[in-house]
């Protein structure tokens, strides 16, 4: 499920509660435990995302971070961090969506693939 594609939850959400923890809600409503939850920050500081992996943990789903050189506050909270060694957010970016797409294409040839091994 991604999380930025409700814009009528977010937007009503951001505007009513807070928008730090307009992932937190999802993830909390959501999320089971054993799930995953991929969090995506070039810093690794983003707020939401922080918030959406602190409420990921204590549900006890498993947390992925995708983030920059030093990984931020990412780093502590994830299972399993993978920080490119880039500084600025442009280089991040572009390095985080081929890892992101190897991500997705694993996980769809383990879960779907006609041919499991």
């Amino acid at each position: 499920i991604s999380l930025v594609s409700h814009t009528a939850l977010m937007t009503a959400f951001m505007n009513d509660v807070s928008a730090d923890m307009v992932f937190a809600q999802q993830v909390y409503g959501y999320g089971r435990p054993g799930d995953a939850l991929i969090g995506l920050s070039t810093s690794g500081n983003s707020r939401n995302v922080v918030r959406a992996l602190q409420v990921a943990k204590a549900k006890g789903m498993k947390t992925i971070g995708l983030t920059g050189r030093t990984g931020g506050r990412m780093k502590e909270l994830c299972d399993a961090v993978i920080c490119v060694p880039w500084d600025s957010t442009p280089d991040i970016q572009e390095r985080h969506l081929p890892i992101y797409h190897a991500l997705c294409i694993a996980l769809e040839d383990r879960f779907f693939s006609p041919y499991p091994e």
